[in-house]
């Protein structure tokens, strides 16, 4: 089982090697459910690491309903990446009726050539899962996200099971959100091949709280990260 750390700094891309991750995905402002992060991160990171970066875009939080200006901009951005280095994409895009916009996906596909690519969680909230699931095999995507359409991956586990079902080994159902070491298990021994986790633990480095801004920052842990990895060794 290969494990992604999504890495929401440099920092937590470094522990992410170091403590021995397989790959990882790049974002900023996870306490929003991440954004692209910016140039001089993915550079800075992408130039440190050995393992895969994959980076996640998305230009703003909210919805995954984007105008053209925004897909634009997406765009942009994953030409960017290409030109970094990147080796690999997670984004996607919606319709208003929360199914996958076949149009601007596609477009996000074929501008991520010669990259991997991952469709985030917005597939979370498409109303009928097996035929998005359908839908983005059919576009050639090799990867989806997936918390299974709960709040937490576990919560989920039943439905991810179905998806991986109905994958018919043409895509790769990766499980995320809530994965730690305590039920990294329970998604090995159902078959999973990969999966996601932030790892993180809470830092505040200032000694006198400021009232007016959060001071709280998360970083992925080497600890954390070596714990679901031995339990995943474990369960082999």
């Amino acid at each position: 089982m290969k494990l992604e750390i999504c890495a929401n700094s440099y920092a937590s891309a470094i522990n992410a090697e170091q403590a021995g991750a397989h790959r990882i995905e790049l974002c900023q402002e996870l306490q929003i459910g991440g954004i692209t992060p910016s140039f001089g991160l993915i550079k800075q990171v992408v130039n440190a690491l050995s393992i895969p970066v994959y980076v996640l875009i998305r230009p703003r939080s909210g919805h995954f309903v984007y105008s053209e200006e925004e897909l634009k901009t997406m765009l942009y951005d994953i030409e960017a990446c290409r030109d970094l280095g990147v080796k690999g994409i997670v984004s996607g895009a919606l319709l208003s009726n929360n199914e996958i916009d076949k149009n601007s996906s596609k477009r996000l596909l074929s501008s991520s050539r010669g990259m991997d690519f991952t469709f985030h969680r917005a597939f979370d909230a498409v109303n009928n899962q097996l035929n998005g699931l359908d839908e983005l095999k059919t576009m050639g995507i090799k990867r989806v996200l997936t918390s299974g359409g709960a709040s937490r991956a576990l919560m989920g586990l039943e439905n991810l099971k179905l998806l991986l079902n109905h994958s018919e080994s043409k895509i790769t159902i990766m499980p995320g959100s809530g994965i730690n070491a305590t039920n990294v298990g329970q998604f090995k021994k159902a078959g999973f091949t990969e999966i996601h986790a932030s790892a993180s633990k809470v830092i505040n480095p200032l000694e006198n709280e400021n009232d007016l801004f959060s001071s709280n920052i998360t970083v992925s842990s080497i600890s954390n990260i070596k714990a679901l990895l031995q339990n995943i060794s474990e369960n082999e």
